[in-house]
């Protein structure tokens, strides 16, 4: 009983929850920039930098024989009083110790100046009057203003009356204070130590399968929806939740025993024999490591079993230390082989079966695969915008010895998630966003080359150009630097107290004066809120609830995409309006029916719908009363799958020679060390409105008039100086 009430209370924890956020499969918004995001969370403005100042109206407050108690006081005396006030190094020092640091006592000062120098003195406090009269004649000294300025600053900047609330609501310090379930149990820490490919994920379910009870967290809804159909097949009855979606092995009203779920929708409150966490070392993570941190301390059961990295396990033990727990860790080696090979591959014609090419864009790996095709090689193709059923169609083609797709180009998004038999893993460059991969990152990819009990069970990794494999080399050779500091997140509660002290603050300036006075301790940092803004500002002007906005706020979409963010801005414009968002409503907006997809452009199109048909289910299981349709949306998103799956299988039609843009300049841009740089360089090429180019880029059939047009158009580029 205890556990069907647990899952029933899986979504209804959310406000519990550090986030409500649970992208299952990470999208570009989520990879993109991170190093930039995190600093501009580590270094954010200042409290006064971001606080508004409020306008003090001036209310007449008149009183009998005003004019015998202040005499001849006039603005100019109130002037020289206020300047020798702002001048005396006493007024400053109490100043600062009710928090009116000099960039805030100016503006105050400025504020109180304006107040006290009105045309009609009337408008000023009495009391306030009668000592400026006293002070201009000698009789009392100008830092008795002091009480006023404050009383006054208090009303302009409304944060100081709450400073320090405040500054305890946004303790982070003490994270394992927050969860009140797992505390009152003694937990066992078992930690299964490391690299791909060495088993220690299999150990660790097979303690799930034996746990009476037990939830997997994995990092991918691929991953989880895995574990949930091994299990099943095995006899148990298991369960599957993520961030879109509820699956049950028997119904809703007879919950299994066994759950697996992304791991942001671990319910803290939720009480089982055994936990297994997977991938622990995203805990670094710079968007989603606040969940493996919430995790690792929330897991309301008796053991935890947390598989990752060696370099994870020292900031575990520090983590738990405060608590009283122990870690045993058990370490695992690699079951198959992993080399480097001596050579790099150079050119496509040594490309092999088995061979998986990684790249660092999506650009990379529309160039590679059309290079393969002229070189008569038919390729699998994943990346990240593609929906989770169009990867592991792929995945299957590629796994199928019998299947003509032998051959894989990929993004990163293979080092987690989809099981593939790749003999070697060939890194198209050693550069992510202009910056050298980091050692864990590489072996993570390297690591996939390999796999035990098929017939690539000894793993190479190498490179495609000749000048990157001795770089490769050197990265895959360091040591990978321990964890140091772990992703942490404010709770939607804390949030919610803040707001209560600055009720005229919009949820944008909540989130940059929460991260402005929190206080974090050295083993973590602050993830999440950048994202979060960025959606902030786009709904900014939308009227919500607070626990609505901050929902809105997490969910994962991608706020690069203009079209995507429109779709976003009018689901929450709709639901302000008290409108259910209906699957009618939906498919107008999307235009549908979509058509099957004839360029590139068309199939980017098709994932833009997907991802908006996945952020309805994201919201619905959130707001079923608002987003009642889920089940027509998510046979839409099948139908859209299946689609964008098509479009795939006939990539190499769909790929097309850009204006200025042909197959031996983009050979040369391979060669240098960074795709972005290029990407740019050829978007400032100029083209012709008219060029043919154009054209063939939105049609498949080609005439001979039009290929006697793209030559005498290419002669004329070649002349050109």
């Amino acid at each position: 009983m205890q556990r069907a009430t647990g899952v029933l209370r899986i979504l209804g924890s959310f406000s519990q929850r550090c986030s409500p956020s649970s992208s299952a499969t990470p999208s570009r918004f989520q990879t993109m920039n991170s190093r930039r995001k995190r600093n501009s969370i580590r270094k954010a403005a200042a409290i006064e930098d971001l606080v508004e100042p409020r306008k003090v109206k001036h209310v007449t407050q008149a009183a009998a024989g005003m004019e015998e108690w202040i005499g001849s006081l006039n603005n100019a005396a109130i002037h020289m009083a206020l300047d020798e006030f702002m001048r005396r190094p006493m007024v400053r020092q109490l100043a600062k110790e009710n928090g009116i640091n000099d960039k805030l006592f100016i503006r105050a000062f400025k504020s109180f100046r304006e107040y006290c120098t009105p045309e009609d003195l009337s408008s000023v406090d009495p009391g306030l009057l009668i000592l400026m009269s006293d002070i201009s004649k000698g009789g009392k000294d100008c830092e008795m203003l002091y009480p006023f300025f404050l009383d006054h600053s208090k009303q302009v900047f409304p944060h100081l009356e709450a400073m320090d609330d405040l500054r305890i609501i946004s303790d982070l310090t003490r994270p394992h204070n927050w969860y009140p379930e797992a505390r009152s149990i003694i937990r066992k820490i078992f930690f299964h130590a490391g690299p791909t490919n060495s088993g220690k994920t299999y150990h660790a379910l097979k303690r799930f399968g034996e746990a009476k009870s037990a939830v997997f967290c994995g990092p991918l809804k691929l991953l989880a929806t895995e574990v949930f159909n091994r299990t099943n097949a095995l006899g148990i009855p298991c369960d599957l939740v993520t961030g879109e979606e509820r699956r049950f092995a028997k119904d809703n009203h007879h919950p299994s025993q066994h759950l697996s779920s992304t791991v942001e929708m671990l319910s803290t409150q939720m009480r089982v024999e055994v936990v297994v966490i997977d991938e622990i070392q995203m805990l670094r993570d710079e968007q989603r490591g606040w969940a493996w941190t919430r995790a690792l301390l929330g897991a309301a059961a008796d053991e935890i079993h947390l598989c990752g990295e060696p370099a994870a396990i020292n900031i575990v033990k520090k983590l738990l230390e405060p608590i009283g727990e122990t870690v045993e860790v058990r370490y695992y080696d690699r079951k198959s082989p992993l080399t480097i090979a001596d050579r790099a591959i150079e050119s496509y014609s040594n490309i092999e079966p088995g061979d998986c090419i990684v790249c660092f864009s999506k650009r990379a790996v529309f160039f590679n695969s059309k290079k393969l095709e002229e070189n008569g090689i038919k390729p699998a193709v994943i990346y990240g915008d593609l929906p989770p059923g169009t990867k592991l169609a792929q995945a299957a083609k590629f796994n199928d010895p019998d299947d003509e797709c032998n051959v894989l180009v990929a993004t990163d998004a293979i080092g987690m998630g989809l099981n593939l038999n790749i003999r070697r893993v060939i890194f198209n460059s050693c550069t992510r966003q202009t910056e050298l991969l980091p050692t864990y990152a590489a072996l993570q990819i390297a690591g996939r080359a390999g796999r035990f009990g098929t017939a690539y069970a000894n793993g190479v990794a190498t490179t495609m150009r000749k000048e990157d494999l001795g770089t490769l080399k050197t990265i895959l050779a360091e040591k990978v630097e321990p964890i140091t500091n772990v992703g942490i997140a404010p709770t939607y509660d804390q949030i919610e107290t803040f707001s209560f002290h600055l009720p005229q603050a919009s949820f944008v300036r909540l989130l940059d004066l929460f991260v402005s006075v929190c206080s974090v301790s050295d083993h973590f940092f602050i993830c999440t809120v950048y994202d979060m803004r960025e959606l902030a500002v786009l709904i900014d002007q939308v009227p919500l609830p607070l626990k609505v906005r901050y929902t809105f706020c997490t969910s994962p979409l991608n706020t690069d995409d203009k079209r995507t963010a429109a779709v976003f801005v009018k689901m929450a414009r709709r639901f302000a309006t008290g409108q259910a968002l209906t699957y009618e409503w939906l498919m107008d907006m999307l235009e549908w029916p979509p058509k099957p997809a004839s360029t590139l452009s068309e199939l980017s199109l098709l994932e833009q719908n997907y991802e908006v048909l996945d952020q309805y289910m994201w919201l619905s299981m959130r707001f079923p009363d608002m987003l009642p349709d889920e089940p027509r949306v998510r046979d839409a998103s099948k139908i859209l799958d299946k689609m964008i799956q098509d479009g795939v299988e006939g990539f190499m039609s769909l790929l097309a020679v850009g204006p200025g843009d042909n197959s031996d300049s983009r050979e040369k841009r391979l060669s240098r060390p960074s795709e972005e740089k290029l990407a740019k360089s050829a978007s400032e090429k100029p083209t012709r409105k008219s060029s043919i180019l154009e054209a063939l880029l939105k049609r498949t059939d080609i005439s001979e008039e039009d290929l006697d047009q793209l030559r005498e158009e290419l002669n004329k580029k070649k002349k050109k100086p």
